[in-house]
């Protein structure tokens, strides 16, 4: 399974790449990954005028996009539109960070899985 990435280089830049979640075990239900510790969860509404400028984020998560989209623009200038049904893991956390914004025109909902 494929996921986003955002994170920074020694030079504080943000830059995007993919990484690949790897099936270790088949369960009963399908293959499944390792368990990965996590500290805590939470829901968020992102309303339409959701517009953030240059900001890191405040820990390692993953952001899991339940119902609607977000264009992220890394530092080095490259963008994603995250869709609805797609997953995170936010590692800038220091550094020069990133941008956010609504791009479905419409209240969305995210899951954050704290990391720290």
């Amino acid at each position: 399974m494929r996921i986003h990435n955002l994170y920074e280089d020694e030079q504080g830049e943000s830059h995007w790449r993919d990484i690949q979640v790897d099936w270790t075990e088949q369960t009963i239900g399908g293959p499944a990954s390792s368990r990965m510790p996590a500290s805590g969860i939470i829901f968020r509404e992102m309303p339409v005028t959701y517009d953030l400028d240059w900001h890191v984020a405040p820990r390692r998560q993953y952001v899991v996009h339940l119902d609607g989209d977000a264009l992220i623009t890394a530092s080095d200038g490259q963008s994603r539109t995250i869709k609805a049904g797609e997953i995170v893991l936010v590692e800038d956390v220091s550094g020069k960070g990133h941008r956010s914004k609504n791009a479905v025109g419409r209240p969305y909902h995210c899951l954050f899985v704290a990391l720290d």
